[in-house]
């Protein structure tokens, strides 16, 4: 799956608008890793997004999660 951003977007707030929650921005930012430096996103920049193992919801304890 791909997102393009929005003006002004965050890898906490694409996650949050695509997962419901910002936990899962480190797997966006590891899923694009040359925008790793990059704290607010400019409009139209394409992002892959990474697809969230079953095993990372919230049945794991916060220290058994992958963050």
């Amino acid at each position: 799956m791909k997102y393009t951003t929005s003006q002004g977007d965050t890898f906490s707030g694409i996650s949050f608008r695509l997962f419901g929650e910002e936990r899962f921005s480190i797997n966006l930012m590891r899923a694009n890793p040359e925008h790793m430096g990059t704290a607010i996103f400019a409009a139209g920049v394409m992002l892959a997004v990474p697809e969230i193992p079953a095993e990372q919801a919230d049945t794991l304890p916060p220290w058994k999660r992958e963050e």
